[in-house]
């Protein structure tokens, strides 16, 4: 069954919104319009069908009335029929509000910024952190997206100590929110001269971009230095002041830009990363309020979560959080991660789902 009481105050509050959207007050505030506009678009077609589901519901028991009183048969046959013809109906509208009510998260649509960094065991984490940059990269690839790198610490052999990058498309969030955690990886790194097996981490946030219009930032509250770039190792990248450190004091954040020679892009990329950032404790906190939807989350998502282990030996990954093991490795870390999204949605909705009902 569904919930009643839930169904009667999305429609009251898409109702609330249609007045809403057309207050003089409103219609005056350019960014309070563009926010009730969204949700009420958002809610548009949700709130039309509990309006189906509650007319059907009203025939239903209109017509179990009629069977009641009739007394013609050939009448209370035709009755019945049509009884059973709005059941049906109304079983089908029935899960298609389920499908509806599960909580999409508004974010899904969007773009992301990922943040890959290195984890316990020192120059192989950072190696693994590249592994693991590569995997997305060419999973962003198989999707049709596009990705940046706005920041980076390469390690001495190749690896990242951290990488920051954008991932561009449609979806994106969608497809790899549930990425967030520690991900572990287990083999025989190549600065061991013995075999031994190693374990070492890295960490993964996946974070949806912010748009303007949904954070804020007061200038004033920003410190901004600016520094030659630098290289591995030390070595100066140009000649020119051009890295950008932004300081969001009220914050503490700390975000550095030296990808690009001009100040004004670096200053760019840091303020897009700060606001993914000031963005996601925004919902953090947000969360924190809702117990009870955390707890539907699959895994928390917690980056201290050991969340997926790579172990190169067996040539398996496991998901320990829906206890899914595959035994390709290396499609895996060219990118072939469809499997394990789809299991991690999958586990997701059905956790959502059982919520609704």
């Amino acid at each position: 069954m569904l919930d009643e009481k839930k169904l009667n105050e999305i429609e009251k509050k898409y109702d609330e919104l249609t007045e809403k959207l057309a207050d003089p007050k409103v219609l005056g505030d350019q960014k309070k319009y563009q926010e009730f506009a969204k949700t009420h678009a958002e809610l548009s077609q949700l709130a039309m069908k509990i309006r189906d589901f509650k007319k059907i519901n009203n025939d239903i028991n209109e017509a179990k009335e009629m069977i009641k009183e009739e007394k013609d048969p050939e009448m209370e046959h035709f009755l019945n029929n049509e009884l059973h013809r709005l059941e049906k109906e109304k079983a089908v509208l029935e899960e298609e509000l389920k499908e509806m009510l599960v909580a999409k998260d508004p974010n899904d649509e969007k773009s992301i910024i990922m943040e890959i960094r290195a984890g316990t065991g020192g120059e192989e984490a950072s190696l693994f952190g590249a592994d693991l940059f590569r995997m997305y990269s060419k999973y962003a690839e198989s999707q049709g997206w596009e990705t940046q790198i706005l920041s980076s610490s390469p390690s001495d052999m190749g690896g990242f100590k951290e990488i920051i990058l954008e991932v561009n498309g449609k979806g994106a969030y969608s497809r790899l929110k549930f990425e967030s955690g520690v991900h572990r990886v287990q083999r025989v790194p190549v600065t061991e001269s013995s075999g031994r097996i190693h374990t070492s981490a890295a960490t993964v946030a996946v974070l949806p971009e912010a748009e303007e219009v949904e954070v804020e930032i007061n200038q004033n509250d920003l410190r901004i230095d600016i520094f030659r770039s630098s290289g591995p190792g030390g070595q100066s990248v140009n000649t020119t002041d051009s890295a950008v450190r932004i300081t969001h004091v009220s914050t503490g954040m700390v975000v550095s830009c030296q990808e690009e020679r001009s100040q004004l892009q670096n200053k760019e990329r840091a303020l897009k990363i700060l606001r993914a950032r000031l963005y996601e404790q925004l919902q953090i906190e947000q969360q924190q309020e809702l117990a009870e939807a955390r707890r539907m989350q699959v895994g928390s998502g917690d980056r201290s979560e050991r969340i997926r282990t790579y172990n190169f030996p067996q040539g398996r990954v496991t998901d320990h959080r829906i206890n899914l093991t595959l035994h390709n490795l290396s499609s895996v870390l060219e990118g072939d991660i469809n499997e394990l999204i789809e299991a991690l949605s999958a586990a997701d909705r059905a956790k959502k789902l059982q919520n609704v009902v």
